[in-house]
């Protein structure tokens, strides 16, 4: 299928679920990435999710890193450059809602993307090579290009993999696992 009509797709199922059902499969995504074996890095950059999209709710993820001991490093979207700008999280860092409801740190810990090691990815689908599906604007595939090559890029989905994903472009980085409430792909 093509990117569009997987976005489609995906936003409904997702939309389709209830609260209860969020929070129960974004703990069993939690469960899931234990299991992976990228814990040996210091710093994870967790993207916050946005509640009014039904995305997965990465507060567990969050504590569990810093549970361990892990440095958290969140971003703020620029959408007039289409870029994002990372910050070092801290259990006392305020949150507050920028645009289109997308959680940003108020934050003024700035960190290089080059210094980060693991990369939670947000998306809506995946496919069995990689391949992602997010919301279009290609703010992701920009950083995930900025980082350093040996970046771990993990997804995080409420659904399994999808056949294919039809119209990839040059631009578009593949994940490096891509975690779901019953098992973890690896590319």
């Amino acid at each position: 299928m093509d990117k569009k009509t997987l976005r489609n797709l995906y936003k409904q199922k997702r939309k389709a679920l209830t609260a209860s059902e969020t929070h129960e499969l974004s703990r069993q995504l939690v469960i899931q990435s234990e299991k992976l074996t990228i814990w040996n890095s210091t710093n994870y950059h967790v993207f916050l999710s946005i509640e009014k999209q039904n995305e997965p709710q990465t507060q567990q993820l969050i504590k569990w890193l810093f549970q361990n001991n892990k440095n958290v490093i969140v971003s703020k979207s620029n959408h007039q450059t289409g870029t994002l700008t990372h910050f070092k999280l801290t259990p006392d860092t305020p949150i507050t809602e920028g645009k289109y409801g997308i959680p940003e740190p108020i934050s003024d810990l700035q960190i290089d993307e080059k210094e980060i090691d693991v990369v939670f990815v947000p998306l809506l689908a995946f496919d069995k090579i990689g391949n992602r599906v997010g919301y279009g604007k290609g703010f992701y595939d920009r950083f995930l290009r900025n980082c350093r090559a040996e970046v771990i890029k993990v997804g995080w989905s409420f659904f399994e993999a999808d056949n294919q994903v039809d119209d990839v472009l040059p631009t578009d980085v593949r994940l490096d696992f891509c975690v779901t409430p019953t098992r973890i792909y690896k590319f």
